[in-house]
């Protein structure tokens, strides 16, 4: 697969998809069980930072949705938080 290379002044900041390539390229590597103990420990940390960092981009996105509602009488759209649905 071939990547785009990066615009000026992004080099640092990769997108969600290619954070989220990145930590599973770390697991497969974790799971194949061929690296010695150091290197599984960095790649553990590195997988463990690219976690926290994919969570905190999603849960920025959460906040970021919001649902139009219509109201029935004007017509007008209200912005609303997103709600989860009940997972039962």
């Amino acid at each position: 697969m071939t990547r785009k290379p990066a615009a000026a002044g992004s080099a640092s900041k990769e997108t969600f998809e290619s954070s989220l390539e990145t930590l599973e390229g770390v697991l497969r590597e974790l799971e194949s069980g061929e690296k010695g103990l150091e290197e599984s420990l960095a790649l553990f940390e590195k997988g463990v930072g690219l976690a926290k960092t994919l969570t905190a981009q999603l849960e920025e996105a959460k906040h970021k949705v919001s649902v139009l509602v219509k109201d029935g009488k004007a017509g007008a759209l209200e912005r609303k938080p997103y709600e989860e649905p009940d997972a039962n």
